[in-house]
């Protein structure tokens, strides 16, 4: 087992305007120490939910329209109204950045949820007030250590990906199979857990996307048993439209265990070079390398037309 200390993708430098942020509750903005929802809303008695991370570049988020289409379509597909259109979404943003003179470096949750319940059972139909719509914002700088000491990962138990049970695919505030793979990996000593797909393949980890690099080529899973990741498109994308081989495929430990390179994609840190998995240091570099170096390139030039500016931080 390795050392007590433990990092994840989601570490962030520290920022004392953070303990003053107002949060954006059902069209109200309230002081984090107030800014509550009712015990039974339905998002925190049974985590029926979803959610958008998002950042906040040169006073712009970054691929808002991917994140709205992910928002929308996870939840008409629970059946979920969101009660806002696109727009009325990003006037609410505004309005809490406004708030909280937020231009740059910051890290938003969006979280809608059923709305609160009548009754403390499931049935949707119990969830009579309209959504609850929340939005947490914060000023986020990612801790500079990640860009250089990298993540460790280790394979857990815990699968991921099963769309007949939970599809991966919802961005859903029941977290439980996620939770329980992040305890798995820290009572092995690391940092965060790669999990599987039902078939064995290397898949993703409790909290972002997983990426490979072998002679040159970047590979990830096929997509099938995975969240369809922003970060993780883009990356795609940009291998692709950059003369990167990029393979969405099966694969599995022996090969992940054998890579020159490896990281971790989502949309607080971009890109997480892995250092080690199961204990087996990944490449010469702490995971990184040439390719990681050309993606994160790509990545801050897209960042920057995306948003009309440099990626800060």
């Amino acid at each position: 087992m390795q050392d007590d200390a433990h990092t994840t993708t989601h570490d962030a430098e520290d920022d004392p305007r953070n303990r003053d942020i107002l949060i954006y509750v059902n069209g109200a903005l309230k002081h984090r120490s107030e800014a509550v929802v009712s015990v039974y809303d339905s998002g925190f008695m049974l985590g029926d939910g979803m959610w958008e991370g998002m950042r906040l570049y040169n006073g712009r988020w970054a691929f808002f329209e991917a994140h709205m289409d992910r928002l929308f379509e996870s939840c008409k597909a629970v059946d979920l109204d969101i009660g806002m259109t696109r727009e009325e979404i990003a006037d609410a943003l505004a309005m809490t950045a406004r708030a909280n003179d937020m231009h740059s470096d910051v890290h938003c949750r969006l979280m809608v949820t059923r709305g609160v319940k009548v009754r403390p059972f499931q049935h949707p139909s119990l969830s009579r007030s309209g959504p609850t719509v929340v939005i947490i914002m914060e000023h986020s700088k990612p801790a500079q250590a990640l860009a250089t000491s990298g993540i460790r990962l280790a394979t857990v138990p815990q699968v991921r990906g099963l769309p007949m049970s939970q599809d991966a695919k919802y961005n859903s505030h029941s977290k439980l199979n996620c939770v329980i793979a992040c305890l798995q990996a820290e009572q092995a000593g690391a940092d965060e857990g790669l999990m599987l797909d039902p078939h064995g393949f290397v898949n993703t980890t409790n909290a972002c996307n997983f990426f490979i690099v072998r002679k040159g080529e970047v590979w990830t899973s096929t997509g099938d048993y995975c969240m369809n990741g922003v970060t993780r498109a883009n990356v795609i994308a940009l291998c692709r439209q950059n003369g990167i081989p990029v393979f969405e495929r099966n694969f599995s430990l022996v090969d992940a265990y054998g890579a020159q390179e490896a990281f971790l994609t989502g949309t607080f840190g971009a890109q997480t070079p892995v250092a080690s998995i199961d204990g087996k240091p990944i490449g010469v570099e702490g995971g990184q390398g040439p390719v990681l170096r050309q993606i994160r390139a790509l990545y801050a030039e897209l960042v920057a037309r995306d948003t009309g500016g440099p990626l800060s931080g």
